[in-house]
């Protein structure tokens, strides 16, 4: 049974991202809850009699509580006698859903006795057969605190037997780890998978019960706004420059300005601190007459070479990140510099995006990495990578994507009417994009916006995954506004609202859906 749960796991990122990528899939966060509410009366159902058994529900003011107003609900309607104790004021219900569910609570006047108890002294003194932990879930980050500290230690020295809903309050769901006071469940109802830390702390998880809420498993496999949400970093007034990333872009050429600009302007959208782009003097000197934001390093000659290395290495020291390619060109010095500049950020273990002519460089080694990377190809670059021509099927590609990645130990972010991200043992399919992203540039921004997100010190794959999503849905905004008469600078403006309401695009979607 163990080993079946630890092939069925799934982190605390990952399970947040699917709850809100459900919704935006259109299964709603309500039905979720009422699923999972109604799993927790049916398993304590099956344990106990009604008008046998008391069951006191304790339920905090998020979605987890929002799960024991469900499972309350569900007790009632079997005969049981409820009690349910809100860890704080009505008023203080912080989701939206969690409310909606107690609003059908307070309706049960008869058959459910309702409790609100802010403080320690407004805990009620109960004795009952069942104890229901509803507090807290996955969204534990630190100590639990009154009242619910206290509640947690009045379960415990009760003499019921404890349910714990999704994850016992106090235990970290991630690491096991008990942060402060945690619940002895004697019983453990978690949803759709199991996460990490219930497997590490069994002294507190009991019985471990998985309940499936109606989340198809094949929506796990979709890129959504909820893989924007996870990666975000919140802004502290302590931070300082530097703290949200240095990206070093390396491109432009003789004959190429706007990709490394568009990818350097998109980065400092997305969020990034400081862009530096590397190129040659006079394109160095045309980037920086469009934009004063982008610090440009001024290399000697029309193209990168050997020579200019250094100068580049010295950067390189500083980025948190690197995008190599747009605009780079293929000289034959400048394939040789890629090379060497691909080695020397191995060695310093820096986060590396490849992109166009940076990919195509590479592509001639084609040979497994030795830092975290993503690469961009689309279905051109994807041959010269391989050899190989992309297979027609969806089905197909993405297990030629998957393989591939797995032998260049990097994450591929395969550019197309549907992105397929994978690093080689997971992978994600992305729907956001239109036809008039084929315009030139907009797979520049794409880089931009991973490369920012890598500077963060995000995963490739998470990044490559978040920065596919933003991309397509700034690119659906921008088609909405102006239909098909784009240029990938237009996705700029829209990359700060995906990023800061990544579910704004669902009511997008179904605009173009009705049209």
């Amino acid at each position: 049974m163990i080993k079946k749960l630890e092939e069925e796991v799934i982190t605390t990122g990952e399970m947040r991202a699917l709850d809100m990528n459900s919704e935006y899939f259109g299964i709603s966060r309500l039905q979720l809850m009422e699923n999972a509410g109604r799993n927790v009366a049916v398993e304590i159902s099956a344990r106990f009699r009604p008008k046998e058994a008391i069951i006191a529900v304790f339920c905090g003011l998020g979605g987890n509580g929002g799960d024991g107003f469900v499972a309350a609900r569900h007790l009632a309607c079997l005969g049981f006698e409820v009690h349910v104790i809100l860890a704080g004021r009505e008023q203080q219900i912080i989701d939206e859903n969690a409310r909606r569910n107690w609003e059908a609570l307070r309706s049960l006047r008869e058959s459910v006795r309702i409790c609100e108890a802010p403080d320690v002294p407004s805990l009620p003194r109960l004795k009952a057969d069942v104890l229901v932990d509803a507090l807290l879930g996955i969204g534990l980050k630190g100590a639990p605190r009154p009242p619910i500290s206290h509640m947690i230690k009045m379960m415990n020295e009760a003499d019921g037997f404890r349910v714990a809903v999704d994850v016992p309050s106090g235990v970290d769901s991630e690491t096991g780890k008990v942060l402060g006071e945690a619940v002895k469940a004697d019983l453990t109802v978690t949803f759709h998978k199991a996460k990490p830390g219930l497997l590490k702390a069994k002294d507190y998880v009991g019985e471990l019960v998985v309940r499936h809420i109606g989340i198809p498993p094949e929506i796990e496999k979709f890129a959504g706004p909820g893989d924007v949400r996870i990666i975000l970093k919140p802004r502290r007034p302590e931070a300082h420059k530097g703290d949200f990333g240095r990206l070093l872009i390396v491109g432009g050429s003789e004959t190429y300005s706007g990709a490394p600009t568009l990818a350097a302007l998109a980065a400092l959208r997305a969020g990034v601190d400081l862009v530096y782009i590397a190129a040659p003097k006079e394109t160095a000197y045309a980037i920086s007459s469009i934009s004063p934001d982008i610090i440009t390093l001024k290399l000697e000659g029309d193209h990168l070479s050997m020579e200019n290395l250094p100068v580049v290495k010295r950067f390189l020291e500083k980025a948190t990140a690197i995008v190599i390619g747009p605009g780079l060109g293929l000289h034959k010095e400048t394939k040789e510099a890629v090379k060497n500049l691909i080695s020397e950020v191995e060695n310093l273990k820096i986060p590396m995006l490849l992109d166009a002519d940076g990919l195509k460089s590479f592509a001639e080694s084609k040979r497994k990495l030795e830092t975290q990377a993503v690469l961009t190809p689309h279905a051109g670059e994807y041959k010269l990578l391989t050899g190989e021509a992309l297979p027609e099927s969806l089905d197909e590609r993405a297990e030629a994507i998957r393989k591939v990645s797995q032998d260049l130990d990097a994450v591929l972010l395969l550019k197309g009417n549907i992105d397929i991200i994978s690093d080689g043992y997971r992978m994600k399919l992305n729907f956001t994009g239109n036809p008039g992203m084929t315009v030139g540039g907009t797979g520049d921004v794409l880089s931009g916006i991973v490369g920012a997100f890598l500077s963060w010190g995000v995963k490739p794959f998470e990044a490559a995954v978040a920065g596919a999503f933003v991309n397509g849905a700034a690119g659906d905004f921008v088609k909405a506004e102006k239909g098909y008469h784009m240029v990938a600078s237009d996705l700029l403006k829209w990359i700060p609202k995906v990023i800061d309401d990544p579910m704004s695009h669902l009511a997008l979607k179904k605009t173009i859906r009705k049209s």
